[in-house]
């Protein structure tokens, strides 16, 4: 299951709680339709890929302190952090694209 954070204390804990594993945060606004249209291949690439990653979403309307932190412009954007370290984004609702850098970074 997508876990969506509450804010900034809620998301520095997921991370935490990540250990090892890739974070895939999506930054996503509830008014945005191609981060509607992007949500199931989300649910999807979680259970596909338990093992490796854990997938957080931001709504940047809840969480604008966030969304300003890491300069989110557009939705959907994805940032993929390791070990707490943003390791690699971008934006866009590119399934394709998404699963491409989940197998990249997740090795």
């Amino acid at each position: 299951m997508v876990y969506v954070v509450k804010d900034a204390a809620d998301f520095d804990s997921r991370l935490e709680a990540a250990g090892e594993k890739l974070v895939v945060v999506d930054f996503f606004a509830t008014w945005c339709g191609p981060c509607k249209v992007i949500a199931p291949k989300l649910d999807e690439f979680q259970n596909k890929f338990s093992e490796k990653i854990v997938i957080i979403k931001v709504d940047v309307d809840e969480c604008e302190d966030l969304a300003a932190k890491y300069n989110i412009s557009s939705m959907p954007t994805f940032l993929f952090i390791k070990n707490k370290e943003v390791v690699d984004q971008f934006a866009g609702a590119n399934a394709e694209k998404l699963q491409s850098f989940i197998t990249k970074h997740s090795e």
